[in-house]
């Protein structure tokens, strides 16, 4: 597959939001956090579904974005809401710090991080906006280290959080240990909605991630969806390409509660 290369641009689409300085008593630091609204917020009191994402300031603003390349979802959630294609949402874009790699990975660090998010972040959210909050309208979304935290928050917290999409995920590190972890459960099926893609950079993990899944009962096209992008690179340009599918997968308008 040959990869576009993305068009550089200099302001965001639709509204945004910004609370600098947020701070977690779990992780004891502060970040910035990014919320991208519809346009129909301001004109409705309904409410809507939430997708947080990790690595924030990569996902909207190319003025924060690595190498000045974002993921434009704002431009990506714009052109499918108004094709009609997915639900409107809300997104909440968590910015990094310089414990990432900690804070992203199943560690003491990555632990607090997802009661961050759990115990601080979403309440904070849901009370501030017009948020539907319950667990088949949250969703998360990352790649590489974020595609691993994102999946690690659904599977611990699938009680808050539903839905998931990791891209280009880092299932490789630390020998593999959620690969591993998901191979020895034995319990239920959770009911979840799970989205795992990669290129290049996640053979053979990504596969093995989506084989172990399929082995738990996760049958694809229902509650689990798999993509590989033949000559995809590991970046914003590459996941930006790509975005529009999981958008779908997890908020889609024909979609049911995962089952």
């Amino acid at each position: 597959m040959s990869q576009k290369k993305q068009k550089s641009r200099k302001k965001i689409i639709g509204k945004v939001r910004y609370h600098k300085n947020f701070y977690s008593k779990f992780l004891d630091n502060e970040r910035e956090i990014i919320v991208w609204l519809p346009s129909s917020y301001k004109k409705t009191d309904k409410k809507f579904p939430v997708l947080y994402m990790h690595d924030g300031q990569n996902i909207i603003n190319p003025a924060t974005a690595f190498a000045g390349i974002d993921w434009q979802v704002d431009e990506a959630s714009t052109k499918l809401i108004k094709e009609n294609k997915i639900e409107e949402i809300i997104i909440v874009g968590i910015y990094n710090t310089p414990d990432r790699l900690e804070e992203y990975s199943d560690s003491e660090k990555g632990n607090k991080y997802i009661q961050f998010i759990v115990s601080e972040l979403k309440p904070f959210i849901d009370s501030t906006y017009k948020t539907l909050t319950d667990k088949n309208n949250s969703a998360v979304m990352g790649s590489s280290m974020g595609g691993l935290i994102s999946f690690l928050i659904v599977w611990k917290y699938d009680d808050v959080f539903a839905k998931a999409a990791c891209l280009s995920s880092s299932f490789y590190y630390d020998n593999e240990k959620v690969i591993e972890m998901i191979r020895q459960y034995d319990g239920a099926k959770k009911q979840l909605r799970l989205y795992i893609d990669h290129g290049e950079d996640g053979l053979p993990r990504g596969q093995k991630m989506f084989s172990e899944l399929t082995q738990k009962g996760y049958v694809i096209g229902t509650d689990i969806d798999y993509f590989y992008a033949p000559g995809a690179q590991h970046n914003e340009a590459a996941w930006a390409e790509r975005l529009e599918r999981p958008l779908i997968f997890l908020f889609g308008k024909d979609n049911n509660p995962p089952n």
